[in-house]
């Protein structure tokens, strides 16, 4: 009878997943002569490590142990993650049991109060790590010095902040996102003489040049089901950084200045000035009004029409495009790409993002090892090859040529780059009230009602909980 980690490898490869891991030649530590990893394997009863299995030896033999892991991501984009554990199997003998659930957020906190928590769990956003950790101080364990020590080694001090809870490393960082990207088509810029910007004011001066030539420059979407309203919350997040900057930005999120702080007053307006300047939106779509219910998934979409020219939003949109018409190119001399969202000059280089985080709920060596594992480059590089297109991670030593996506391989260098200054997704780090509640509502009544900017900042911070 096959184990469960040799039917998951089988599954894979029956499914044409071609992995570089599944074919280095590891197998598990042997259980008999010498026990476990390091041995010179010359008469003394020790054994060699094998081929490919170096930078597993410091997890040592893990052989019949089981490690649990539960996400939220589900069948099909389950399976890559699957994929990336195989070589962390084959090399310490440890079995991975993968289960992905949609009711993630809310069944993790019934697990870990029945007594069924899982050994890891991968925690979407900073602000419900910290929910966990305060609500169940005994039941989430701190990284241990394997998995710190790979923080530290490979990700920016930032990361390792998002993943503490009073000072304490809880959460390793995983995947990543950016957030400070402008999209446009290569060659519509390329016929009509534009540039890309470097500055903001580089990027308001091509605004004005494509009104002046007869075009509106911007097309933007903040509808979102339930969610409306979150990508208006990232240009103003995106705003902050640039106009207030990352300490104003980080006393924004702490709420150690108010919601409605002249700061955050002259982030909005500036964000005003491009998505309630009707001159500037929003194209192919309607007015400024029409943003409020244009579909995000959707809004970038009258770039591929010759319509629109310009459309911030994430990396992860890369997907929408595809979606939209099944042969567009995503790349630097394709159909569509994005370039930086430029900063109020060229000295300082903020960017913004988001991200998920391991934690483990139990301290077995296994689990230990495996958390230490998935902040690894090994696991990184392993993880992109299995995932193709639309996954990036933060690690500052994974392989960027691994990527198929030019747009993966830019958000990877970007979040590498320690030149830049990166920030969380700040509507993910405050009250969930906040975050996800008022802050989504009052962009939307900015946009659908002209709701004056001073209203909206008042009535942000008048929800903000008073503990």
């Amino acid at each position: 009878m096959s184990t469960p980690r040799t039917s998951r490898r089988l599954a894979a490869l029956a499914g044409g997943v071609s992995l570089a891991l599944a074919a280095v030649g590891c197998t598990p530590p042997p259980e008999e002569g010498g026990g476990g990893n390091g041995g010179d394997g010359e008469g003394d009863g020790g054994t060699t490590t094998a081929e490919g299995c170096e930078a597993f030896e410091e997890y040592g033999d893990l052989s019949g142990s089981e490690i649990s892991v539960y996400t939220s991501i589900t069948a099909p984009e389950d399976q890559p993650h699957i994929d990336s554990y195989v070589q962390f199997e084959e090399c310490t003998g440890a079995d991975v049991i993968y289960e992905g659930s949609r009711e993630f957020e809310a069944q993790l906190p019934v697990r870990i109060q029945a007594g069924s928590a899982p050994d890891i769990a991968y925690i979407p956003q900073p602000g419900l790590l910290q929910t966990i950790v305060n609500d169940f101080p005994d039941a989430v364990v701190p990284a241990g010095d394997m998995a710190s020590e790979n923080v530290d080694q490979y990700f920016s001090e930032a990361w390792r902040g998002y993943g503490s809870v009073n000072d304490t490393l809880y959460g390793t960082p995983l995947g990543a996102n950016v957030k400070s990207f402008v999209w446009y088509s290569p060659s519509m810029f390329s016929d009509a003489g534009y540039e890309i910007p470097e500055t903001w004011d580089d990027l308001i001066a091509l605004s004005d040049q494509i009104v002046e030539d007869g075009g509106t420059p911007w097309c933007a979407g903040i509808g979102s089901g339930e969610a409306t309203g979150w990508p208006a919350t990232d240009w103003l997040e995106d705003v902050m950084l640039r106009t207030a900057g990352p300490d104003v930005y980080d006393q924004w999120v702490n709420h150690e200045i108010p919601f409605d702080d002249p700061a955050v007053a002259e982030a909005l307006e500036t964000v005003g000035s491009i998505l309630k300047n009707p001159d500037y939106v929003n194209a192919g779509w309607g007015d400024v009004q029409s943003i409020a219910t244009t579909e995000f998934t959707e809004a970038g979409f009258p770039i591929l029409d010759g319509e629109c020219w310009l459309h911030r939003q994430a990396s992860f949109y890369q997907a929408n495009w595809e979606e939209y018409q099944e042969d567009v190119e995503v790349a630097e001399d394709g159909d569509v790409f994005a370039f930086y969202l430029p900063a109020m000059d060229t000295e300082e280089q903020p960017l913004l993002g988001g991200g998920e985080f391991v934690a483990a709920f139990d301290d077995r060596p296994e689990v230990a090892a495996f958390q230490a594992f998935l902040a690894s480059p090994e696991w990184a590089n392993a993880k992109i090859e299995a995932t193709g297109p639309g996954w990036v991670s933060a690690n500052t030593e994974q392989d960027t040529s691994l990527y198929a996506s030019p747009i993966d391989q830019l958000s990877a260098e970007l979040l590498a780059d320690e030149s830049r200054t990166f920030r969380f997704d700040a509507s993910d780090l405050m009250p969930g009230a906040v975050g996800a509640g008022s802050f989504w509502e009052e962009m939307v009544n900015w946009i659908a009602n002209d709701k004056a900017n001073e209203d909206v900042l008042s009535a942000i911070e008048g929800s903000w909980p008073s503990s």
